[in-house]
């Protein structure tokens, strides 16, 4: 037996508070590593039980043994008369715990154990770092940036490393070593070098995990965040509602003079913060989220497939459509609506062409001519406007047009309409040149029999 107390113990004590790891996980560890040795030394057949007493430090081993009448593998079995010598007790079947003197361990037996210790207790810390950061996964951390791989950058966290990766960066931020910054644990996996921690800057929940540091009443659940879209490093807009009446959500979370609001932006070096109050109404809600452009009034094109139209005036127009498109972008992507955004000259001039049309000027369109547009004004077809909103087959029940044919008469609407009502020299040739033989080629590849 093992009695070095004074020094086992210690040990024990000293690996816990360095490594964070259980006294009773590490005695498990050791216990394992004595077994792996005893086998590597005596034969991996052996059945060896060990076990260290946390209070004592005794180490006790056992060989276990099956009784069996005739003995074909000494290190497993043994006879009933040597199972009687050591359990008076002892039958056929039992199975006999042979103690074992512990100092049988050689020079390696020991150094090959001292190793398998160091190596479980590797395994047991990775394994204790894992478990760690995967309860953080979706959090924040804040970290410091270690050194740069192939664009990868790497940060230290804590006891670990994160890998910061090329696509989880904001493309107009640049990181320094010894940089201090906050990132996003996106993701942990299990590796045989421990854990493999993915880290962000560039998706929209590391806005909505700031706002959550920032504001208490979000903590407390007064103040909710209903969505969060981003445009790295050029724009968020973060969607809140207040479940107190009385708290202005969107006043929590900016803040007295900024309070709260601007540590957010500094974090994300510059990155423009929306917050929009969230509304069941579509066009309050759309009218709200295209802050801070001020929309005059949003006009419903389509409530089924949700396509609507947003009017502000004209020099709101850029910051309502926003850099690179990135305000209209997001408005769309937090409403879930396709939306056309006009200024009001825009609105103006479009309105002044959608009108209705005579024969004559229908005939102009590309692909319809004079044929086909007494066919339209016959049957009530005037207006430009709902010409262009039409679907193919409100046209191919009409005499004489077929699916080719209805797809050109809307199309032709339509760039009648953003033209500002002008036929393009390219495209008039072609009505009065070639139209008419189309179409008659076309009534009469439509009227033959299938």
């Amino acid at each position: 037996m093992l009695e070095q107390k004074s020094e086992l113990i210690p040990v024990l004590e000293q690996i816990e508070k360095e490594k964070g790891i259980k006294k009773e996980e590490i005695l498990k560890v050791i216990e394992g590593a004595l077994v792996s040795a005893y086998k590597k030394h005596v034969g991996r057949d052996v059945n060896v039980e060990a076990s260290v007493d946390l209070v004592s430090a005794q180490v006790q081993a056992f060989v276990i043994k099956k009784v069996v009448e005739n003995v074909t593998n000494p290190n497993q079995e043994l006879s009933l008369k040597d199972a009687k010598a050591l359990v008076a007790e002892a039958k056929m079947d039992d199975e006999i715990r042979i103690p074992l003197d512990t100092q049988e361990f050689s020079r390696i037996a020991a150094q090959t154990a001292k190793q398998v210790i160091i190596q479980k207790i590797r395994e047991s810390e990775r394994l204790s770092l894992y478990e760690e950061f995967k309860l953080k996964e979706g959090s924040i951390i804040s970290g410091v940036v270690y050194k740069f791989v192939e664009g990868n950058v790497i940060i230290e966290i804590g006891k670990s490393e994160g890998i910061l990766p090329v696509k989880e960066q904001v493309f107009s931020e640049k990181f320094r070593v010894g940089e201090r910054l906050k990132v996003l644990i996106a993701a942990v996996e299990k590796s045989p070098r421990g854990p493999r921690i993915l880290l962000s800057r560039n998706r929209p929940e590391l806005v909505k995990r700031l706002f959550e540091m920032e504001v208490p009443e979000i903590y407390e659940k007064i103040v909710e965040i209903v969505a969060v879209v981003r445009e790295p490093g050029i724009r968020s807009k973060i969607v809140v509602r207040s479940n107190n009446l009385k708290v202005d959500p969107v006043g929590a979370c900016v803040g007295i003079k900024g309070s709260r609001v601007k540590p957010i932006i500094d974090e994300l070096r510059g990155e423009r913060i929306d917050l929009v109050l969230y509304s069941n109404d579509p066009i309050t809600y759309i009218s709200s989220a295209f802050s801070p452009a001020k929309v005059l009034y949003v006009n419903v094109v389509d409530k089924e497939h949700k396509r609507a139209e947003v009017i502000v005036k004209d020099d709101m127009l850029s910051l309502a459509i926003g850099k690179r498109g990135a305000n209209v972008n997001l408005v769309c992507k937090l409403t879930g609506w396709k939306i056309d955004v006009r200024s009001e000259t825009q609105k103006k001039e479009t309105t002044a062409v959608l009108k209705e049309m005579t024969v004559e000027e229908l005939s102009k369109l590309p692909g319809v001519g004079k044929k086909i547009a007494e066919v339209l004004v016959k049957t009530g077809w005037k207006d430009i406007g709902k010409i262009s909103k039409a679907k193919p087959e409100d046209f191919t029940v009409l005499q004489g047009v077929g699916e080719k044919t209805a797809q050109k008469i809307i199309a032709s609407a339509v760039e009648y309409i953003e033209n500002q009502g002008k036929i393009t020299e390219e495209s008039q040739p072609k009505v009065e040149s070639s139209v008419e033989e189309k179409e008659n080629a076309t009534s009469k590849e439509e009227s033959k029999p299938e």
